[in-house]
């Protein structure tokens, strides 16, 4: 007869554990790189993945508490599906509102299934657009309707001219939440 005693024990502490994580939070400094940008800590400031520069010119990353409170969201790790689906990457070292030049990017951005569904994602690029003067929810109108359009819009408004502020520098602010996708 096998004793079942282990196993059941095994199986209380794997049902324990998540919840004891979750628990202890979202703390940026102690994220892996490859989940640190578009995270949000406990505290609600978001994580940044930041480089330097180690002994023998080796570059090295690090996630780290920005400045930048957020409203909505506390303790998030963006999950994979809405990294995919905004065209965003992990990987990026800062967050400039020049991706919103990129028509594939913003074609990403603006998909039901980002706009709708990552709500983060959309929070951090709807205040680095308005940032730049322009409101995400009508460049996204925009870019359904017409691309060329849109991309035009955006560069006339003097995105392309500047060099877009880092997502450390973008302060929430008390505008509206994204609009639903139409």
């Amino acid at each position: 007869m096998i004793n079942m005693a282990p196993l059941a024990l095994l199986v209380s502490f794997s049902l324990l554990l998540p919840s004891a994580l979750a628990a202890a939070g979202v703390i940026c400094e102690e994220l892996p790189q490859d989940l640190c940008s578009f995270a949000i800590s406990s505290s609600s400031k978001r994580c940044v993945l930041e480089s330097y520069q180690r002994g023998g010119g080796r570059t090295e990353f690090q996630c780290r508490t920005s400045e930048v409170a957020v409203e909505r969201f506390s303790d998030l790790v963006e999950t994979d599906q809405c990294v995919k689906s905004c065209g965003v990457d992990r990987e990026s070292v800062g967050i400039s509102s020049d991706a919103l030049l990129e028509p594939q990017f913003a074609a990403k951005l603006c998909s039901p299934s980002c706009y709708q569904n990552c709500p983060n994602i959309i929070d951090l690029y709807f205040n680095l657009a308005a940032g730049e003067g322009v409101f995400l929810p009508d460049l996204c109108q925009a870019q359904r309707s017409n691309p060329r359009r849109a991309m035009a819009e955006l560069l006339s408004s003097g995105v392309a001219g500047a060099a877009g502020p880092a997502a450390d520098d973008v302060g929430e602010s008390d505008a509206p939440a994204p609009m639903a996708y139409p």
